[in-house]
């Protein structure tokens, strides 16, 4: 591992919860779940409203995310636009498998589907 990839990925450190950290602070929803690989925030992904994973990346410089959804272990790299093979995680691996997606459960709003279709344009 390189030291570039020693900064990008930190396979200690715990995931800072079950959501999205922003939504979860402001009453958001989300489509899926991005795990960064360097501090462990969740975030959204670029198909949900906010796309706070992106955020972070642009906001801390951190590139490599995975998957934060159950079954799912692949890496991004935001700086290379591209996969990445990256390490096993610190646990947990994903949200709780019975959450809803899109989530979390109760805050997703009826007309959703619509919402990011107006978005995408």
């Amino acid at each position: 591992m390189s030291d570039d990839d020693k900064k990008a990925v930190d396979p200690s450190v715990a995931p800072s919860g079950t959501g999205c950290v922003e939504c979860d602070a402001d009453g958001g929803w989300w489509v899926h779940l991005r795990r960064c690989a360097a501090c462990g925030h969740i975030g959204c992904c670029d198909d949900s409203p906010a796309k706070h994973a992106s955020a972070h990346w642009r906001s801390s410089g951190h590139p490599i995310i995975r998957s934060f959804e159950p079954g799912e272990d692949w890496f991004w790299d935001y700086d290379t636009d591209q996969y990445y093979d990256g390490p096993e995680l610190a646990a947990p691996q994903s949200r709780p498998a019975d959450e809803t997606v899109p989530g979390p459960r109760g805050r997703v709003p009826a007309d959703w589907m619509a919402q990011l279709q107006a978005r995408r344009g």
